[in-house]
């Protein structure tokens, strides 16, 4: 890349791939300086050559965070975007999708001043979020491993209730009775079968292991982990998923992330809720609903205030309502709890700001106090 190039490039728009990297790179005023496709081993070189500050956008997706390191050791300044953010820049539209259409729109989209990005998470961050996703992909094959022990066993007339304890507690006596209609091949599939959940069941407790082993070594994972409701889990997966707390201005931002705040359909001054967003991270979301619903079944045995305003909040819209709305809550407390580094305290009761307080009572709070008429 020549100099004169170099200087003139303010902003790159890069598509990722396996194995081809597109940029696209415009000047100051927006008009396009550079096109082109780079294979992997190439990319970095060619980043070396931008002007230190140079702003680099890419789509979340795959390798986005590990490029985007790369790219601040380099002392540029590295951005992702959602991809659903940039299929608006798509000029083309649908039908001129390419590499280089996609890279023209993440760079355009990047240059619009109210972009939303995506933070950039470190690699201990993305080690313990792939904890996390290993355990969910044992979770689901288990499920699917018990759900066909099952299937085989209805072939055979032998159905058992729901939950997977009762079905361990028959299994092994089933596979060794001889008076069912088993065969001896079914016997020895129900016992391969059977293995390999036992062994699912090891993964998973050592997934747990870690996890917790996490929160004891996380100063913020245990101040998360006390909050009722988010539990080792959870505490966990939000304080690896989300990182910096600070980069969200209120709990009311950080809930609108999770996706657990109602859809807005409103026009002409009218507002109208809907149901929840569920934007964001499922995995998270689900941590913490999940987590409420706990504490919304055990909140008659509570005392606290946030327990007595469950107890109240069930009666009046149901129990399903009530969970989303712990979960919520409990998105802005730990919002407070991790951007404060202060103790979750469940008989804690938060004052309105000065600015939202009626008119009367801010006056009363700043007028000095009248002195008493003499005797």
């Amino acid at each position: 890349m020549g100099e004169i190039t170099r200087a003139l490039i303010a902003r790159v728009g890069v598509d990722l791939a396996k194995r081809v990297i597109q940029v696209h790179a415009v000047d100051a005023a927006g008009r396009r300086v550079v096109s082109r496709a780079f294979k992997r081993e190439q990319f970095i070189a060619w980043c070396v050559q931008l002007p230190v500050g140079c702003l680099v956008a890419m789509e979340a997706c795959s390798s986005a965070h590990h490029w985007a390191r790369k790219l601040r050791a380099l002392g540029l300044q590295a951005r992702l975007i959602p991809a659903n953010f940039v299929s608006p820049y798509r000029m083309q539209g649908k039908s001129g999708k390419n590499d280089a259409n996609d890279a023209a729109a993440i760079c355009e989209a990047a240059s619009r001043p109210n972009m939303r990005f995506v933070p950039i998470k470190s690699c201990e961050q993305q080690g313990v979020m792939s904890l996390h996703r290993v355990r969910e992909g044992l979770k689901e094959e288990r499920t699917g491993c018990i759900n066909r022990i099952r299937g085989v066993l209805a072939e055979f007339g032998l159905v058992f209730g729901q939950g997977p304890k009762l079905l361990r507690a028959e299994l092994a006596d089933v596979i060794e009775d001889a008076s069912n209609e088993l065969s001896a091949m079914a016997r020895r599939v129900l016992q391969r079968a059977f293995d390999h959940w036992r062994e699912l069941d090891e993964h998973m407790r050592w997934c747990d292991r870690q996890v917790g082993q996490h929160v004891r070594t996380s100063a913020a994972a245990q101040r998360a982990a006390k909050i009722t409701g988010i539990g080792e889990l959870g505490a966990s997966a939000l304080t690896a998923g989300v990182g910096d707390f600070n980069q969200f201005k209120g709990g009311h931002q950080f809930g609108a992330w999770l996706g657990i705040v109602p859809s807005q359909n409103s026009s002409g001054g009218k507002t109208s809720l809907g149901r929840i967003t569920k934007r964001g991270d499922d995995y998270l979301r689900t941590l913490l609903i999940q987590g409420a619903k706990a504490a919304v079944m055990s909140a008659g045995k509570r005392d606290d205030p946030i327990s007595r305003w469950l107890v109240q909040l069930v009666a009046r819209v149901g129990w399903q309502k009530a969970c989303v709305a712990m979960a919520n809550k409990n998105a802005r407390i730990l919002w407070a709890v991790m951007t404060r580094d202060q103790g979750f305290d469940p008989r804690h009761v938060s004052e309105k700001p000065q600015a939202k307080k009626p008119a009367n009572e801010r006056i009363a709070a700043v007028a000095p106090p009248q002195a008493g008429c003499p005797a």
